[in-house]
């Protein structure tokens, strides 16, 4: 498991991180978005000589197109195998930056400097690296852990709301997971109150416990995709269009989806579906789905990675702060789901 370091002297702590590793050179890969906002919050702890790599911002940049542009500049700059890439940026720099490295001559090392709170409570624990292919979402992917993450709320500062609330929304997940006293305890009403340094770590512990007690996703790690399966399905049929979703917010829907199917499936109580449903509402709001969204929909949930076969396997509520996995789902039942999730 990589280790995670939280600090609030960003410039400091990187400093002395870069300090205790030796590496040929230093290729700092980010996006549009970091170059101008985060990039500037590191750039005194650098030394002197990096090579430094932009790439255009958004989940539909995470392809093998920008990966290959990635590996021409590293080919370029004549990046050799102790080379160490440092991935400054949110989940997709994170997850497409660590590919790149662990491709490139069969694998450089690399860091992250997750920047948003989604990359901060999710991506920068597991080693799960990848780039969506063909319009599926982390379709082409590795396990890989970096050397080390530096987490910084500082970086939070420079974000849109909407971003800080995407994020919010794996914090929930983990509450209602593995841990309903951390659930109960979020700031829902005036969710930009938390206290965003304390629920980094909490949301972190509760990840890498599970992470460690299952790396490769083999069983009790399924649980870390409650949501996911119509979520991301959501997320990759709005991608291009003008309801475009951020990951967060197809989540959202997605757990509520699924939660009405730990009601059918697990017993999840009326109650606990009430208080999730009313929660993610209230900071999230409603997504509106077309009756023509369902069968695309519903056939990007058969490219789930927990499936087996042409077997919807899904990880369920029984209660919340308890997630069950491998549960068989109908594909008739996803579409009773998607309709209740637009009747409320």
């Amino acid at each position: 498991m990589n280790p995670v370091f939280h600090t609030d002297q960003l410039a400091a702590e990187l400093r002395n991180l870069l300090e205790k590793l030796s590496f040929s050179a230093l290729f700092i890969l980010d996006d549009e978005n970091t170059q101008e906002f985060c990039f500037p919050l590191i750039e005194e702890a650098l030394p002197k000589n990096y090579f430094h790599f932009t790439v255009p911002a958004g989940e539909k940049h995470k392809n093998l197109d920008t990966c290959s542009a990635i590996w021409f500049e590293m080919t370029e700059v004549g990046l050799d195998r102790k080379a160490l890439m440092l991935n400054l940026g949110g989940g997709v720099i994170g997850d497409m930056g660590g590919f790149c490295a662990s491709i490139y001559k069969r694998g450089i090392r690399f860091v992250n400097l997750p920047t948003t709170l989604l990359s901060q409570v999710d991506a920068s624990v597991g080693g799960k690296l990848g780039v969506d292919f063909e319009g599926l979402k982390n379709h082409l992917g590795v396990f890989n852990e970096p050397e080390w993450v530096l987490i910084a709320p500082e970086f939070l500062k420079t974000l849109p709301n909407r971003e800080l609330r995407s994020g919010f929304a794996e914090v929930i997940k983990h509450g209602l997971i593995q841990d309903e006293n951390y659930f109960r305890m979020l700031n829902f009403e005036d969710w930009e109150k938390n206290n965003w340094g304390d629920l980094i770590q909490k949301s972190v512990e509760i990840k890498k416990e599970v992470v460690q007690s299952d790396p490769k996703e083999a069983g009790l790690r399924k649980i870390l995709n409650f949501g996911h399966t119509i979520g991301h399905a959501f997320e990759t049929h709005f991608l291009d269009g003008t309801r475009h979703l951020l990951h967060g917010e197809a989540i959202a829907a997605g757990m509520i989806c699924e939660a009405w199917l730990s009601m059918k499936k697990c017993g999840l109580a009326s109650s606990d579906f009430d208080k999730i449903t009313h929660t993610l509402f209230q900071v999230f709001g409603k997504i509106k789905i077309k009756e023509e969204d369902f069968e695309p929909v519903l056939q990007l949930c058969f490219q789930d990675k927990k499936n087996e076969g042409q077997t919807l396997l899904l990880s369920l509520l029984d209660r919340i702060g308890h997630c069950q996995y491998n549960i068989p789902v109908k594909p008739e039942e996803i579409k009773e789901a998607i309709t209740h999730y637009q009747s409320l």
